[in-house]
Protein backbone atom coordinates (compact mmCIF):
# COMPACT_ATOMS: atom_id res chain seq x y z
CA UNK A 1 0.00 0.00 0.00
CA UNK A 2 1.17 3.35 -1.14
CA UNK A 3 1.40 5.68 2.19
CA UNK A 4 -0.62 9.08 1.04
CA UNK A 5 2.04 11.27 2.95
CA UNK A 6 4.54 10.50 0.26
CA UNK A 7 2.15 10.73 -2.40
CA UNK A 8 1.25 14.02 -1.37
CA UNK A 9 4.92 15.16 -1.05
CA UNK A 10 6.02 13.96 -4.38
CA UNK A 11 2.98 15.64 -5.87
CA UNK A 12 4.05 19.17 -3.97
CA UNK A 13 7.28 18.62 -5.55
CA UNK A 14 6.39 18.14 -8.93
CA UNK A 15 4.50 21.10 -8.77
CA UNK A 16 7.02 23.44 -7.55
CA UNK A 17 9.68 21.71 -10.08
CA UNK A 18 7.66 22.79 -12.89
CA UNK A 19 6.89 25.75 -11.82
CA UNK A 20 10.71 26.64 -11.38
CA UNK A 21 12.42 24.89 -14.25
CA UNK A 22 9.38 23.71 -16.45
CA UNK A 23 8.20 20.50 -18.16
CA UNK A 24 11.59 19.81 -20.13
CA UNK A 25 14.51 20.27 -17.32
CA UNK A 26 11.92 18.70 -14.91
CA UNK A 27 13.76 15.29 -13.53
CA UNK A 28 12.66 12.47 -11.54
CA UNK A 29 15.73 12.42 -9.69
CA UNK A 30 14.95 16.45 -8.91
CA UNK A 31 11.52 15.65 -7.73
CA UNK A 32 12.65 12.74 -5.74
CA UNK A 33 15.35 15.28 -3.98
CA UNK A 34 12.61 17.96 -3.70
CA UNK A 35 9.96 15.34 -2.09
CA UNK A 36 13.06 13.85 0.54
CA UNK A 37 12.02 10.42 -1.11
CA UNK A 38 13.74 7.50 -2.98
CA UNK A 39 13.46 7.71 -7.13
CA UNK A 40 11.84 4.33 -6.05
CA UNK A 41 8.93 6.08 -4.59
CA UNK A 42 7.82 7.61 -7.72
CA UNK A 43 8.26 4.62 -10.16
CA UNK A 44 6.10 3.39 -7.33
CA UNK A 45 2.97 5.44 -8.46
CA UNK A 46 3.96 5.95 -12.12
CA UNK A 47 6.11 4.93 -14.61
CA UNK A 48 7.32 8.06 -16.17
CA UNK A 49 7.75 12.03 -16.39
CA UNK A 50 5.01 12.31 -18.20
CA UNK A 51 2.56 9.93 -16.95
CA UNK A 52 3.58 11.42 -13.44
CA UNK A 53 2.94 15.43 -14.23
CA UNK A 54 0.15 15.05 -16.55
CA UNK A 55 -1.81 12.98 -13.67
CA UNK A 56 -0.86 15.82 -11.19
CA UNK A 57 -1.48 18.34 -13.36
CA UNK A 58 -4.73 16.80 -14.37
CA UNK A 59 -5.80 16.45 -10.85
CA UNK A 60 -5.23 20.16 -10.10
CA UNK A 61 -7.09 21.60 -13.36
CA UNK A 62 -9.96 19.21 -12.66
CA UNK A 63 -10.59 20.85 -8.62
CA UNK A 64 -14.44 21.66 -8.58
CA UNK A 65 -14.91 25.38 -9.02
CA UNK A 66 -18.16 26.53 -7.68
CA UNK A 67 -20.86 27.61 -9.55
CA UNK A 68 -21.63 31.18 -9.19
CA UNK A 69 -25.37 32.53 -8.60
CA UNK A 70 -25.51 36.40 -7.61
CA UNK A 71 -28.97 36.86 -9.57
CA UNK A 72 -27.59 37.69 -12.73
CA UNK A 73 -25.38 36.22 -15.78
CA UNK A 74 -22.90 39.69 -15.72
CA UNK A 75 -22.38 38.59 -11.49
CA UNK A 76 -22.18 34.99 -12.17
CA UNK A 77 -19.92 35.58 -14.87
CA UNK A 78 -17.63 38.01 -13.33
CA UNK A 79 -17.13 36.18 -10.04
CA UNK A 80 -16.03 32.91 -11.79
CA UNK A 81 -13.42 35.03 -13.89
CA UNK A 82 -12.33 36.35 -10.79
CA UNK A 83 -12.06 32.90 -9.11
CA UNK A 84 -10.23 31.27 -12.45
CA UNK A 85 -8.36 34.27 -12.46
CA UNK A 86 -6.67 34.72 -9.40
CA UNK A 87 -5.79 30.45 -9.46
CA UNK A 88 -4.25 31.47 -12.95
CA UNK A 89 -2.37 33.97 -11.09
CA UNK A 90 -1.00 31.93 -8.38
CA UNK A 91 2.52 31.42 -8.46
CA UNK A 92 2.90 28.28 -9.00
CA UNK A 93 0.19 28.64 -11.86
CA UNK A 94 1.24 31.21 -13.47
CA UNK A 95 4.31 29.51 -14.30
CA UNK A 96 3.37 26.47 -15.17
CA UNK A 97 0.19 26.65 -17.59
CA UNK A 98 2.28 28.90 -19.93
CA UNK A 99 5.13 26.17 -19.80
CA UNK A 100 2.74 23.09 -20.07
CA UNK A 101 0.91 25.18 -23.46
CA UNK A 102 4.47 25.74 -25.19
CA UNK A 103 5.11 21.87 -24.66
CA UNK A 104 1.51 20.99 -25.71
CA UNK A 105 2.77 22.47 -29.01
CA UNK A 106 5.53 19.79 -29.61
CA UNK A 107 3.96 16.80 -27.64
CA UNK A 108 0.72 15.51 -28.72
CA UNK A 109 0.07 13.52 -25.01
CA UNK A 110 0.34 16.74 -23.40
CA UNK A 111 -2.35 18.43 -25.68
CA UNK A 112 -4.76 16.07 -25.27
CA UNK A 113 -4.28 16.03 -21.52
CA UNK A 114 -4.78 19.82 -21.17
CA UNK A 115 -7.47 19.66 -23.85
CA UNK A 116 -9.05 17.11 -21.59
CA UNK A 117 -8.68 18.25 -17.83
CA UNK A 118 -9.30 22.13 -18.94
CA UNK A 119 -11.74 22.59 -21.77
CA UNK A 120 -14.03 19.49 -20.78
CA UNK A 121 -14.44 20.82 -17.22
CA UNK A 122 -14.66 24.49 -18.51
CA UNK A 123 -17.29 23.39 -21.08
CA UNK A 124 -19.51 21.92 -18.23
CA UNK A 125 -18.82 24.83 -15.72
CA UNK A 126 -20.49 27.26 -18.90
CA UNK A 127 -23.14 25.49 -20.25
CA UNK A 128 -24.45 25.65 -16.41
CA UNK A 129 -23.45 29.38 -16.03
CA UNK A 130 -25.44 29.90 -19.63
CA UNK A 131 -28.49 27.68 -18.56
CA UNK A 132 -28.87 29.89 -15.59
CA UNK A 133 -29.02 32.78 -17.30
CA UNK A 134 -31.65 31.34 -20.48
CA UNK A 135 -33.69 30.50 -17.90
CA UNK A 136 -33.57 33.52 -16.31
CA UNK A 137 -34.21 35.16 -19.79
CA UNK A 138 -30.79 37.05 -19.26
CA UNK A 139 -29.82 35.25 -22.55
CA UNK A 140 -31.69 33.66 -25.41
CA UNK A 141 -32.23 30.06 -25.92
CA UNK A 142 -29.56 28.29 -27.70
CA UNK A 143 -26.25 30.50 -26.63
CA UNK A 144 -23.31 28.95 -27.56
CA UNK A 145 -21.77 28.05 -24.19
CA UNK A 146 -18.64 26.95 -26.08
CA UNK A 147 -19.07 30.72 -27.04
CA UNK A 148 -18.89 31.59 -23.76
CA UNK A 149 -15.91 29.80 -22.40
CA UNK A 150 -13.99 30.87 -25.28
CA UNK A 151 -14.92 34.74 -24.99
CA UNK A 152 -14.89 34.67 -20.87
CA UNK A 153 -11.66 32.56 -20.15
CA UNK A 154 -9.62 33.38 -23.76
CA UNK A 155 -8.62 36.82 -22.60
CA UNK A 156 -7.91 35.39 -19.25
CA UNK A 157 -5.38 32.83 -20.40
CA UNK A 158 -3.78 35.44 -23.21
CA UNK A 159 -3.29 37.79 -19.92
CA UNK A 160 -1.51 35.31 -18.42
CA UNK A 161 0.65 33.18 -21.16
CA UNK A 162 0.90 36.06 -23.91
CA UNK A 163 0.42 39.44 -22.30
CA UNK A 164 1.67 38.51 -18.92
CA UNK A 165 -0.48 41.30 -17.54
CA UNK A 166 -2.43 41.33 -13.99
CA UNK A 167 -5.91 40.95 -14.03
CA UNK A 168 -7.71 43.40 -11.53
CA UNK A 169 -11.40 43.73 -10.48
CA UNK A 170 -11.95 46.77 -13.24
CA UNK A 171 -10.59 44.36 -16.08
CA UNK A 172 -12.89 41.35 -14.97
CA UNK A 173 -16.06 43.86 -14.45
CA UNK A 174 -15.63 45.25 -18.04
CA UNK A 175 -14.92 41.46 -19.68
CA UNK A 176 -17.76 40.25 -17.93
CA UNK A 177 -20.09 42.72 -19.60
CA UNK A 178 -18.31 42.48 -23.47
CA UNK A 179 -19.46 39.13 -22.97
CA UNK A 180 -22.63 39.28 -22.06
CA UNK A 181 -22.88 41.63 -24.70
CA UNK A 182 -21.19 39.20 -27.37
CA UNK A 183 -23.44 36.38 -26.30
CA UNK A 184 -26.23 38.13 -26.90
CA UNK A 185 -25.52 39.67 -30.00
CA UNK A 186 -24.03 35.96 -31.38
CA UNK A 187 -27.38 34.05 -30.73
Amino acid sequence: MLRGDITVAIRNAVMNELAEVGYGRLSIEAVARRAGVGKTAIYRRWSNKLEMVMEIVSDVAERKVPLPDTGSFAGDLELLMMIVSRALQHRIASQIIPDLMAEAARNPQIAETLQRALRIHQQALAEKLVGQAVTRGELPEGTDAGLAVDLMLGPLYWRLAIAREPIGDDYLEQLAQAVTGALKAAA
